[in-house]
């Protein structure tokens, strides 16, 4: 009998423990699967014999691990597996894991440390809407500048982002080393800082971006939704380094913008719409329409069709995708 109770009340501990454990792990992310369809996709970085009509399909799940302080200060950390497939071989990809984002949040700051998305990726407004099951048509199409951005699959940049939320105003900045390529030999520092102001339903945003590679992007965002309608507007200017070469001498500057819609045309559909371009010839323009129909229950079937202009990298073609998604 004894035996009984000690197995009994070591099996309850252990399970107390396991609860308490999952209790501090959040899970989250999505899955998608369908057929994408690419013009000429050898010719547009496919591998050779690659049919232009492939099966695409992502499963992403985010994993958090929470822990509070007793002042009320938040802990977190995010790591994210995910597996796709090979847009250019037509083939799966393996799953893999992504380097570690770390958080601690206290009212309205935060701060993320590791693999982060910068001031300009968490911009408001800055993909706006974006068509299509994969995503694949955007505002920003013309934007060359390189900012710190979010990895899914990779280490990242190992930097520092900043938030800090007063009321209707919104401030942040991000940093990290060693990013931005001078030359052969030598690499330079970025940073990037914003602003954002929320005004009834409208959003108005602005960040700036520079790093040692004499680059820097100033862009400027706004959105508003109005009953079954939302839509953004996008502009800035940037001066980047030309393919050419890597010295001051062969930057180029020049503007983008774009404009990004969604209206809800019935209970369950919502029509999506997006255009990108620039100034400089070598910007890529992207126009596009896609629609989302709601399934319930975090699933929804999902498609767009779209037309994308290299500039004067190459001839421009026809995207399209159809599938399914669900968020869990």
């Amino acid at each position: 009998m004894k035996k009984v109770l000690f197995a009994t009340t070591a099996l309850m501990a252990t399970a107390t423990v396991a609860s308490a454990d999952i209790a501090n792990i959040r899970m989250s992310g999505y899955g998608r699967f369908g057929l994408g369809y690419l013009e000429d996709r050898e010719l547009n970085g496919g591998d050779a014999g690659v049919s232009d009509t492939i099966l695409v399909h992502r499963f992403r799940l985010n994993i958090d691990a929470v822990a509070e302080s007793d002042g009320g200060v938040e802990f977190s950390g995010r790591v994210r597996l995910q597996a796709d497939e090979d847009a250019d071989s037509g083939e799966a990809n393996a799953a893999g894991l992504n380097g570690a984002r770390f958080t601690v949040a206290y009212g309205g700051l935060r701060v993320d440390v590791g693999n982060v998305a910068g001031a300009i990726d968490n911009l408001a407004n800055y993909y706006g809407n974006e068509p299509g099951l994969e995503n694949f048509v955007g505002q920003y199409s013309a934007v060359d500048y390189s900012f710190m951005g979010y990895s899914s699959t990779g280490a990242g940049s190992n930097g520092v982002f900043f938030n800090y939320a007063v009321g209707d105003f919104g401030f942040a900045a991000s940093y990290d080393e060693n990013s931005a390529p001078i030359d052969a030999d030598n690499r330079g520092d970025r940073w990037d800082l914003s602003a954002t102001y929320s005004f009834n339903n409208i959003t108005a945003a602005i960040a700036y971006g520079e790093n040692d590679a004499n680059e820097e992007l100033l862009v400027l965002t706004l959105g508003g939704d109005w009953g079954p309608f939302s839509g953004t507007l996008f502009v800035g200017d940037e001066t980047v380094t030309d393919a050419t070469g890597t010295t001051e001498d062969a930057s180029r500057s020049d503007t983008f913008y774009g404009v990004s819609a969604a209206y809800e045309v019935g209970a369950a559909t919502t029509v999506t719409f997006a255009y990108g371009d620039g100034s400089g010839d070598a910007d890529e323009r992207h126009v596009g329409l896609g629609f989302i129909h709601d399934l319930g229950g975090g699933t929804s079937l999902r498609g767009g069709i779209g037309s994308i202009d290299p500039g004067t990298a190459g001839d421009d073609y026809l995207r399209a995708d159809f599938g399914a998604r669900f968020d869990f």
